[in-house]
């Protein structure tokens, strides 16, 4: 009974050790993150094993290859964060983004509403839709979002701008006008 207990303890502490390294070792990597010190950041994240990844590994992973043009490996990092975790709506978010750069707005615009479905206050998801439907020629969805965003978030000058923009496609100047002040005088006081 007594090698019992003792190999029982043995395996907690090995298992509590192990899991205070891999903490230790995403807290590195999220530092060097920050610190913008990417390639020490992504070498140290790939010593990581797959399946002992948290949602913020394949996300930072995912950030890094899409910054080096590698989308095809940052999409696959982007959803493996998200299969980790489906509420971890940055995965998501991220691929969202990754679409709209792509030229791909309705897949984008399916990533923003499985945001939204989680954060449904996000407005930088309701901005990027907006500017997916104006990709699409989707006025009336582009300004409908764009408002959610302004809603959630009145001090963003580029939600404010926007918004004029597609009111001016939408030939309805004085609204334009409106907003675009807006967006003069959140320039105009730094934000």
């Amino acid at each position: 009974m007594k090698r019992f207990v003792y190999l029982l303890a043995l395996a907690v502490f090995a298992g509590n050790v192990a899991r205070a390294e891999e903490s230790l070792i995403n807290d590195q990597a999220n530092l060097l993150y920050a610190e913008n010190r990417i390639e020490e950041a992504f070498n140290l994240l790939l010593t990581i094993p797959s399946e002992v990844r948290t949602p913020m590994n394949w996300l930072l992973l995912g950030n890094i290859l899409q910054d080096k043009n590698r989308d095809e490996d940052a999409d696959f990092m982007f959803s493996q964060a998200a299969v980790n975790d489906p509420k971890f709506y940055k995965a998501m978010y991220n691929l969202g983004n990754l679409y709209l750069e792509q030229d791909k707005p309705n897949m984008a615009i399916e990533q923003y509403k499985k945001v939204l479905k989680i954060k449904p206050d996000f407005s930088y998801a309701y901005y990027n839709m907006g500017c997916a439907y104006l990709k699409l020629g989707k006025l009336k969805d582009a300004r409908r979002n764009f408002l959610y965003a302004i809603d959630y978030n009145p001090t963003v000058a580029d939600f404010h701008y926007n918004l004029a923009y597609t009111y001016k496609k939408l030939n309805k100047p004085k609204d334009a006008q409106l907003y675009l002040d807006y967006y003069n005088k959140i320039i105009e006081n730094g934000n």
